[in-house]
């Protein structure tokens, strides 16, 4: 990892281990600490596309290191960065929903080099999808299935097994919204069914 992306992620871990165990509240937290390092960082660089990706991958593993340092549980961590990360793309005026997926992403393969629940942690990205979505003015029901897919692509870097735990953890009604799954990932080429979650 270049330095300056271990730079990002040690500044929020740091910052989240510093906010936590002063306040001992990790929601908002992880919230704060992600959505400003996420405007700073943005408006500092000026970063698009590709550098904007990186950056929300950096910022969201910062969180769930620093979250799991002090002890505190990968699911908050996953729903507080979410919604960090959705807040602060809002306000740089950067399309929300294109940063959904890569959050789910950079929240399970975060969590998977900590070594904590990927189940848990993917459903908190599709819980803080859709609390940030309702939050927006967004499609809450859009937001769950993006992040949930998103979700289910960062577990298939990992494993198979990562893979079936992932989908297990995002299928059915979460806070309330029942989420479909969109599987665009077949080994054939073409784009499968959507998938609806029972």
């Amino acid at each position: 990892m270049p330095q300056e992306h271990k730079h990002i992620a040690e500044s929020v871990k740091n910052g989240i281990v510093g906010s936590i165990r002063g306040t001992g509240e990790v929601v908002n937290a992880v919230v704060d600490t992600v959505s400003g390092t996420l405007v700073n960082t943005i408006k500092g660089t000026g970063a698009v596309g590709t550098a904007l990706t990186s950056t929300v991958s950096d910022v969201l593993r910062g969180a769930i290191q620093g979250t799991t340092q002090v002890g505190s549980d990968v699911g908050t961590a996953a729903k507080g960065g979410m919604l960090g990360v959705l807040r602060g793309t809002k306000e740089l005026g950067v399309e929300t929903m294109d940063t959904v997926s890569t959050s789910a992403q950079a929240v399970i393969k975060g969590t998977a080099e900590v070594g904590g629940d990927l189940g848990t942690a993917a459903k908190g990205a599709v819980e803080g999808a859709i609390t940030a979505a309702k939050e927006l003015g967004l499609n809450a029901e859009t937001a769950a299935a993006t992040a949930a897919s998103g979700a289910i692509k960062g577990a298939g870097e990992i494993s198979t097994t990562a893979v079936e735990e992932v989908r297990k953890a995002v299928t059915g009604v979460i806070a309330g919204v029942k989420v479909v799954v969109k599987e665009p990932f077949r080994k054939n080429g073409h784009k499968s069914d959507e998938r609806k979650a029972s």
